[in-house]
């Protein structure tokens, strides 16, 4: 008997867990899209209710994310003839066409190199999970959700715009920060930077927590 393959879950700050596979748009390829940032979710099942939600929501936020430079892919463990007929049936029932690529993970290789499989969960579906891989392909955040539970897409709009900011800008955003709201200077690291930032004309509540307009 063949070991079988040991998967470290993924980590943030580390390069996004290689995958390759066959898509109902056909075999793609995580590194192939470097260059982009990824949004990789898993459902649980398809023709459930809740998921039928989500990918619902996730189509309305699809041309969004594609504004900010961000491929948005699905994942589950059924078979891509399984997701192609739940993508059909959601065009002529629901009145919504599903516009990013499904992954079909029948031998869970791609779930459980990033730890979708949660047993006390169930061991047979994925839990919903949101991966946010930048154009580098380093992992920057993850969000992971019951079976029972649909996610939110203003949370993950408004994440996926905090790491851009966060990049483009070097700073931090606060709590429940939205897109042209202030943000937050990286704190000083020496006393020198502390008696240095209190003169810079930043909006500081105290030495280590200062906010600007960006």
């Amino acid at each position: 008997m063949e070991p079988q393959e040991v998967f470290r879950m993924p980590v943030i700050g580390e390069p996004a867990p290689e995958f390759e596979a066959l898509t109902t748009h056909g075999p793609l390829k995580l590194s192939d899209l470097r260059g982009k940032w990824v949004i990789l979710f898993s459902h649980p099942a398809d023709f459930t209710p809740v998921c039928t939600t989500e990918f619902m929501a996730f189509a309305g936020i699809a041309d969004e994310l594609a504004k900010l430079n961000v491929q948005l892919i699905g994942l589950s463990i059924d078979s891509v003839h399984s997701h192609l007929a739940w993508v059909r049936n959601i065009k002529e029932k629901m009145g919504v066409e599903i516009p990013f690529p499904v992954i079909a993970d029948l031998d869970m290789k791609v779930a459980r190199r990033y730890g979708m499989i949660h047993p006390g969960q169930s061991s047979t579906s994925t839990v919903r999970t949101v991966f946010f891989i930048d154009d580098a392909g380093i992992m920057r955040a993850m969000l992971y959700y019951p079976i029972s539970n649909g996610r939110s897409m203003p949370e993950i709009l408004r994440l996926t715009k905090a790491l851009q900011t966060s990049d483009k800008h070097g700073v931090a955003t606060p709590a429940n920060w939205q897109p042209g709201e202030k943000v937050i200077v990286p704190a000083p690291k020496t006393p020198e930077e502390i008696e240095k930032r209190m003169k810079e004309g930043y909006e500081c509540k105290e030495w280590y927590l200062c906010f600007k307009k960006i």
